[in-house]
């Protein structure tokens, strides 16, 4: 019988692809989607993903989505308060639901955080994706379908003109040698727009990009059919994710 889990997502490609991992090797059932959302901004909080756009992914995936609220400048009282309390909430939806999945690659210190913070609270966590080749892994993602765009960049790691930009093979190309293909040492973020964990593609219409603290470019991608041209918010992407809907 598979185990029951909650999947973090974050709106990005390795939350979308852990999920399509952990449904083709079936011992693990995802039953809903949990999303932290900086509640002054109604974002995901790390990647600044609208929470429509959370919603619309989740619709693709036919998974429900929880919603963990956090407040801007959270501390990590306030992060583990509000965890625990979107769990809590969960259990009382599905009973015997103790696992949390993350999307982690490689960073270990990350992942032993997250198993010694939520072990404290009864829960076990699963990382499908932990240990894979970030170079290898990207190559999977893309040709399997998966269709992203870079919402988030690090300035002080990459040049902010790679905000916005598709992650594909050309995106791979023009990277400096010292960026992981796959943004996971927090040189970029992703939103994913297609894949084949969705049932059909998420239309999206991509707008402006901005600084925020004297650092992060982000890019800001709304719901296509939310959309009502203002600045930037003329291009939809990707709607080439007729793949997305392969298993």
């Amino acid at each position: 019988m598979a185990t029951p889990a909650l999947l973090a997502w974050s709106g990005g490609k390795d939350a979308a692809w852990a999920l399509h991992v952990m449904r083709r090797q079936g011992d693990v059932e995802v039953v809903g989607l949990l999303s932290t959302i900086t509640r002054e901004h109604d974002r995901a909080s790390m990647q600044g993903i609208r929470r429509t756009v959370l919603h619309a992914q989740a619709r693709a995936t036919g998974l429900p989505l929880l919603e963990s609220m956090i407040p801007a400048g959270c501390t990590n009282d306030d992060y583990g308060r509000a965890m625990a309390d979107a769990l809590a909430r969960a259990t009382t939806r599905w009973p015997a639901l103790r696992t949390l999945a993350f999307g982690d690659l490689f960073l270990e210190d990350i992942r032993a955080y997250r198993v010694q913070a939520l072990a404290e609270i009864g829960w076990d966590v699963r990382t499908p994706l932990f240990g894979a080749d970030t170079a290898a892994l990207a190559r999977e993602m893309v040709d399997g379908g998966l269709r992203a765009h870079l919402c988030c960049v690090d300035t002080q790691q990459l040049d902010a003109r790679f905000a916005g930009q598709a992650f594909d093979a050309a995106l791979w190309r023009a990277l400096p040698a010292d960026i992981d293909p796959c943004g996971e040492n927090g040189e970029f973020h992703t939103c994913v727009s297609a894949g084949p964990m969705f049932s059909a593609p998420v239309a999206l219409a991509q707008g402006d990009t901005v600084l925020r603290d004297g650092r992060f470019a982000f890019t800001d991608f709304a719901p296509a059919d939310q959309a009502r041209g203002g600045p930037g918010a003329t291009r939809s992407t990707p709607s080439r994710g007729a793949r997305g809907g392969r298993r």
